[in-house]
């Protein structure tokens, strides 16, 4: 048996480091969804070994032997943090795929080819970016809290999916309506499915299979809710006039977007990450313009969590 000579100068395998990082995240999602239910003192003390592999990677300290967590470790409350770990896991499914079973043309295989559990972990991630969206966002863009505080507020949510944010929404909302369209029907089966456990929030929520580019709706809602990593550039193209037509002249549209990215790497993965899932590699800074290009006004911002998605707001003039 041969023994390959380590690398030159000593350096790491760069591979093996790709590797040990993929280790330290599964490290990561099993710790934050430990401690979602019991404290992380003893999460912590219950698997030495993985706390080693965090303490590693720069996530976990101690004080006097007391663990102290990064604050990307753990969320400040129990649904964020839940929803951080869906994501994750999303994320992680998501690369295991493409690991497994590159598709070969140009684009990704998209939403249509991931099975039924990445397509719930990815939904029920997104109900953070929902209460977000209702308890952070809504009061600071002028009028739109009074207009989905009356009977007759209603939203948009564009790619619901299996309906988490809509569900967020209309929990955070209690007198809007909330209409969800996806073209992907077993989204909606499963959709459907996640609204029979809502209670009876469930009865402000529609959903209907629908083409974002082929909505017709002028003047029916107060707020849009746009998706925008998720959909082909042509497709975004096409919609969105459509989208700023569906606004009530007041309303707002919040688009959802990735943060511009911070190095060369993370700026490559959002790329390739977008595409697989036949989306769009537009950042904060390029959805901007965009919304601006359309005639909507007052284009704001509004960061999440660290490194997650930047809400970018636009409403349509009234006069």
């Amino acid at each position: 048996m041969s023994v390959s000579p380590p690398p030159a100068g000593g350096s790491t395998d760069p591979l093996a480091a790709l590797e040990a990082s993929a280790w330290a995240l599964a490290a990561a999602v099993g710790t934050m969804s430990d401690a979602l239910s019991a404290p992380l003192a003893e999460v912590v003390a219950a698997s030495p070994h993985r706390s080693a592999v965090l303490e590693a990677a720069g996530l976990l300290s101690w004080d006097g032997g007391v663990p102290v967590a990064h604050p990307s470790l753990v969320p400040a409350d129990g649904p964020t943090g839940s929803s951080v770990v869906q994501a994750r896991l999303s994320s992680l499914r998501q690369a295991v795929a493409a690991a497994a079973q590159e598709p070969s043309g140009p684009r990704g295989a998209g939403w249509a080819e991931l099975d039924d559990e990445v397509l719930l972990h990815q939904g029920r991630a997104s109900a953070a970016t929902g209460r977000a969206l209702a308890t952070r966002v809504v009061p600071e863009l002028p009028g739109l809290a009074e207009r989905l505080g009356s009977a007759d507020g209603r939203v948009l949510d564009v790619g619901t999916g299996v309906a988490g944010l809509a569900v967020a929404l209309a929990r955070a909302l209690p007198r809007a309506s909330v209409v969800g369209i996806d073209v992907l029907q077993r989204a909606l089966d499963l959709a459907r499915g996640e609204l029979a456990e809502a209670g009876e929030v469930a009865d402000r929520i529609s959903l209907r299979r629908q083409d974002v580019a082929e909505v017709a709706e002028p003047g029916g809602y107060d707020l849009v809710w746009l998706p925008a990593p998720f959909l082909p550039e042509q497709t975004l193209t096409v919609a969105l006039p459509r989208l700023v037509q569906a606004l009530r002249p007041g309303g707002w549209l919040v688009a959802g977007t990735n943060p511009p990215a911070g190095d060369p790497l993370r700026a490559a993965v959002d790329r390739w990450n977008a595409v697989r899932n036949g989306g769009n590699a537009f950042d904060a800074d390029r959805m901007a313009q965009v919304l601006a290009a359309t005639g909507l006004v007052d284009v704001r911002r509004f960061p999440t969590v660290p490194g997650g998605p930047v809400l970018v707001a636009a409403h349509r003039p009234v006069g």
